[in-house]
């Protein structure tokens, strides 16, 4: 393991989840460890960057259909009825990462939980020489957890940075975390830091 062969993936870390004024801000969908995320993070970003860890950003995205209207499965238009034109729009504010953990080496949308379904995310990293992949990002028990089984799947090493992850509930993270240990390695932010130092 090198530098050169380490991504460290920030999971749909973007205004519309995080930002007040974005699409689950305005719906008033959030929690404590949610919001916390970015500033949990920010020194593991500094310590990507200055260590020159690739960093990639996966983009959780709402493809305009007719008339604009967002491509929306029925799953999602279920839980989230709040969702309209214009949110998680390609190269809109809203889809964009949030300004804390701004800019990402590489932005890949993602339109599925998992962050290698129908995107480039695979062939970015392969092109790259990423073999092993630190995992951040919203909600642990779903796009991170359906990203690290891809992830596992595709052979590449995981890891999970339990405390730059978050859920809706602890619970529910907690859990999530715990069902991934078969699959990735987990560790703490603080871990990771030093992992990029050392490497």
């Amino acid at each position: 393991m090198s530098k050169a062969t380490t991504a460290l993936i920030l999971g749909d870390l973007q205004n519309d989840f995080l930002h007040p004024e974005g699409a689950y801000g305005r719906a008033k969908q959030s929690a404590a460890d949610i919001a916390a995320l970015p500033a949990r993070l920010m020194p593991l970003v500094k310590a990507a960057r200055e260590n020159n860890i690739l960093m990639v950003a996966t983009l959780f995205t709402l493809v305009p259909g007719r008339g604009g209207e967002p491509i929306i499965s029925p799953h999602l238009k279920s839980l989230r009825p709040f969702l309209k034109k214009g949110d998680f729009a390609p190269a809109s504010w809203g889809q964009q990462v949030i300004d804390e953990l701004a800019p990402a080496d590489i932005n890949v949308e993602k339109i599925a939980y998992s962050a290698f379904h129908m995107s480039r995310l695979e062939w970015v990293l392969k092109k790259c020489g990423i073999e092993h992949l630190y995992f951040t990002g919203i909600v642990t028990n779903g796009g991170v957890a359906s990203t690290v089984r891809d992830a596992h799947v595709r052979e590449f090493r995981c890891t999970v940075i339990a405390d730059g992850c978050a859920a809706f509930s602890r619970e529910t993270h907690d859990a999530a975390i715990e069902g991934l240990r078969p699959v990735a390695k987990v560790i703490t932010v603080a871990d990771a830091m030093h992992d990029f130092a050392a490497l």
